[in-house]
This record gives C-alpha cells, structure tokens and sequence, in this order.
C-alpha cells in the first residue's frame, strides 16, 4: 500500500498483526478489518493468512479451531517480539512524531 505520500508500509504488517492480536484474540477476517480501519485499505486474504502462517510457524501466534474458523492469539514469544519490536520503533521513529506534529 502506497500512501498519498508515495511511502510503502507494506512492511509493518506482522508488527500490526502482533499488536492487535496482543489486545484480543480475533480471527482473520477481523485482523484484515482492524487494518484496513486503521491504514485507510483492508489487505486481502492472499496477504493476511500467509503472514498468519509465518508468524504461527514462528511460534509468534497460535490459531484454534472455532466452529468454520480459526481465532488467532498472541503467545509469550509473540507479546516479547511486539515488546521489542515497539521500542525499537519509538528508538527510530519517536522523533519523526514528536516533530511533525509542531
């Protein structure tokens, strides 16, 4: 996704996915839904189940069978790995908030 800006921020997705899912536990659908409110457009499935997968392979989030679908959550590793990866971001971007919005 290209903003109005010409900046692609395609690469946050598994931190976006991370991080919602350390708020609530939610199935694809609505992980797709919770993006697309918060970036302007909602990723397909072609691009939310396949980061799903990496990060369940990863032993970031684990998925359980409810009914016809899965409900995705956090485990341990993954509430560290959105630890570490937000302060990093505050590390590197803090300023660029704190500035622009003088």
């Amino acid at each position: 996704m290209q903003t109005r800006t010409g900046c692609d921020m395609r690469g946050m997705l598994s931190f976006q996915i991370l991080w919602l899912l350390s708020k609530e536990k939610m199935n694809g659908e609505k992980i797709a839904e919770e993006i697309g409110r918060r970036r302007g457009d909602k990723p397909k499935p072609g691009t939310i189940y396949p980061a799903l997968k990496e990060l369940k392979v990863s032993g970031l989030v684990t998925g359980k069978k409810d009914g016809r679908e899965v409900v995705y959550s956090i485990t341990g590793k993954g509430k560290a790995a959105v630890r570490e990866a937000t302060a990093y971001l505050c590390r590197s971007f803090g300023e660029i908030f704190t500035e622009g919005m003088k």
